[in-house]
């Protein structure tokens, strides 16, 4: 039997996505992608807000809709081949799992989970099963990020010995993220990101949180967590990556990667909705480049889409999610323990690959969103997921 005729679809047909979780980031960045991939689509949803799913629906032309105690009827249905999981961070191994049990591909926000033992489990699940699992680096496929990992790996601005990354935005106190405590604070809601980025530029893991300092601000009137953390890591070689996340600062993204003959600076580095910028320097010389605003969410749904009906692994698979997991979970501790962590050894066994997964689509317009609101305060998009 080919791998489409398993999937329930034939050959040259779309990969039949439900979405769960129907939030700002899959109403502003996910759906309005989705048509112009070619080989996805969507048929469902999965929601705890009927009305939200009725118009929601409406916008796109999905008529299925199921809460999440119907989750594993919707599994059982027969009419969708994969699911995008956008749940809060501390949900995603309720509804992975089951997915995975059931054959059902699972493309999975970031982070993978909460926690390194959330995360063996889905990986456990997908161990046992004929689906593909991945996790929804959509900077993987993204020309500027893909430039920049092609530079550092070229030699030219030498042997790269430090990374330093601020990631910031101004969090409204009304947001979910502002009243789940650890699990939606700073560190595994933006933290992936500068994590993402160090480990991708090192090409390497870390092997210790040398420090973690977190602050709070009273007059954020968030809630009962650090909105703001400083973080050293150590990595292999005499290498270090610091950075800082925060929910009460000046919407801001970008990072340096710094060498022995030269460097590289990413701003914005990780947000979408506008172009990347990316400035290179090696001794005296310096060069800018703008990258074409893409549609970071399609690219990545694409992506996956054709490793299913390929029969491919995905680069940004469960294991590279449980990377980032280890090392979240390690700043959680040093914040509590106020010493440093070591970190289990792990080795990665994939690596980006900048020759074959770029993506190119062209960024869409987001619809007014329903019965939901992006994080950030006043009119500028915050870099979310």
């Amino acid at each position: 039997m080919s791998i489409l005729s398993s999937l329930g679809i034939t050959s040259g047909n779309k990969v039949r996505y439900a979405l769960v979780g129907l939030g700002d980031i899959t109403q502003e960045a996910m759906l309005p992608g989705i048509k112009h991939t070619g080989n996805s689509e969507v048929v469902a949803f999965v929601t705890g807000d009927a009305e939200k799913a009725r118009l929601v629906g409406e916008q796109y032309g999905v008529t299925m809709s199921y809460g999440y105690d119907r989750f594993e009827e919707m599994l059982r249905s027969g009419t969708v081949d994969a699911i995008y999981l956008a749940t809060p961070n501390w949900r995603h191994a309720e509804f992975a799992i089951p997915a995975l049990k059931a054959g059902i591909h699972v493309l999975v926000e970031k982070p993978l989970d909460v926690s390194t033992a959330k995360a063996r489990e889905i990986l456990e699940a997908e161990k046992a099963s004929s689906a593909k699992l991945m996790v929804a680096y959509r900077l993987h496929f993204e020309p500027a990020t893909l430039s920049t990992i092609d530079t550092v790996r070229s030699g030219d601005i030498g042997d790269v010995t430090l990374f330093s990354s601020t990631f910031a935005q101004m969090v409204d106190p009304e947001n979910h993220r502002a009243q789940n405590g650890d699990l939606a604070g700073p560190v595994l809601d933006m933290g992936p990101y500068p994590v993402n980025a160090a480990r991708y530029i090192f090409g390497a893991e870390p092997e210790e949180v040398v420090s973690a300092v977190g602050t709070r601000h009273p007059e954020a009137g968030l809630g009962d967590f650090d909105d703001t953390v400083a973080v050293t890591l150590r990595f292999p070689g005499n290498r270090l990556a610091q950075f800082t996340v925060s929910y009460y600062a000046n919407t801001l993204d970008a990072f340096f990667a710094v060498g022995t003959k030269g460097s590289v600076y990413v701003n914005p580095a990780y947000m979408y909705g506008k172009p990347l910028e990316q400035s290179v320097t090696i001794g005296e010389k310096k060069s800018h480049k703008s990258f074409k605003n893409t549609d970071h969410f399609g690219g990545e749904m694409k992506y996956f889409s054709d490793c299913i009906l390929n029969d491919r692994d995905p680069e940004p698979d469960g294991e590279e999610g449980y990377a980032d997991v280890r090392v979240l979970e390690g700043i959680l501790r040093a914040l509590k323990s106020g010493k440093p962590e070591k970190l289990e050894p792990f080795t990665r066994t994939k690596r980006i690959d900048t020759a074959g997964q770029e993506q190119t689509l062209s960024a869409q317009k987001p619809p007014e969103l329903v019965n939901t609101s992006n994080p950030g305060k006043g009119k500028e998009k915050a870099p979310k997921n």
